[in-house]
């Protein structure tokens, strides 16, 4: 627990971290409270690209949590950084809810399904059979297919609600094209990051969350430390059969809080 004195910057996971569903978990506040105290930076990383920054932002701060629109990275921002980096055409078909098209739009990108140069694939809560088709008709046509994340599942306080991942698995079933995908665990969500926010020295940075397979495997892939907590997805069971292990294993953000007072 002694490394955490060394961390500058927290990259915080949104569900099953920092709040479920609509309730901010309890030990969310005296986190922030401490992190401003001792002047160190959290940034929220999330793979839900359902909705743009600035919904996470109204959110976060309706439960009381003031942040600014900086403290907020998406995968579709880092898609975007992507898609931009490497000079794609600006004509995309997007599978996406109007947050994640309002977001592209603002981008400077054109949504079409008019002879569109690249299919991108979000977690598309308004997705339709006619959207499935069109963008398997495009694919298997050889239009490049990239996706924002890989989860399989959205925590809900219902319960988990299928996420991008496995859209993702329904159109490779049908067309057998896997897609470039961006967001964590894969290198382009940190490159955008760094990018973004200028992280340079892995040992001061932190990837906190509650899943293995996209934040702790992120955080063994930036050479970062990884913080998992077990408010959300993982059980303590689940490391047993785990390739990816993280660096500390937390019950939830309180113990940061603890180790740090």
């Amino acid at each position: 627990m002694n490394r955490l004195q060394n961390i500058d910057t927290y990259l915080l996971d949104l569900d099953g971290t920092f709040y479920l569903g609509s309730k901010l978990f309890p030990w969310s506040l005296p986190f922030v409270e401490t992190m401003r105290r001792l002047n160190k930076r959290f940034i929220f990383v999330t793979n839900n690209s359902s909705q743009n920054p600035k919904y996470y932002l109204e959110k976060i701060r309706r439960m009381g949590v003031d942040i600014t629109g900086d403290q907020v990275f998406t995968s579709g921002q880092a898609t975007i950084y992507y898609l931009k980096k490497h000079n794609y055409p600006r004509q995309l078909y997007l599978v996406g809810t109007p947050a994640l098209e309002e977001e592209f739009q603002e981008a400077g990108f054109i949504l079409t399904d008019k002879d569109p140069q690249t299919v991108v694939l979000g977690f598309d809560l308004t997705l339709t059979y006619e959207k499935l088709r069109k963008a398997c008709d495009l694919i298997r046509a050889g239009v490049p297919f990239i996706a924002t994340h890989p989860d399989f599942n959205c925590p809900t306080p219902e319960g988990p609600i299928p996420d991008c991942g496995a859209m993702i698995a329904l159109i490779t079933a049908s067309t057998g094209v896997k897609p470039k995908i961006i967001g964590k665990p894969y290198p382009e969500m940190i490159e955008a990051l760094r990018a973004k926010y200028g992280l340079e020295n892995p040992q001061t940075i932190a990837m906190v969350g509650d899943r293995l397979y996209t934040d702790m495997a992120m955080a063994k892939a930036a050479g970062i430390v990884g913080l998992l907590v077990l408010s959300g997805e993982t059980q303590r069971e689940d490391l047993a059969h785990s390739e990816v292990q993280p660096d500390l294993v937390l019950e939830n953000l309180g113990d940061i809080v603890e180790a740090l007072s």
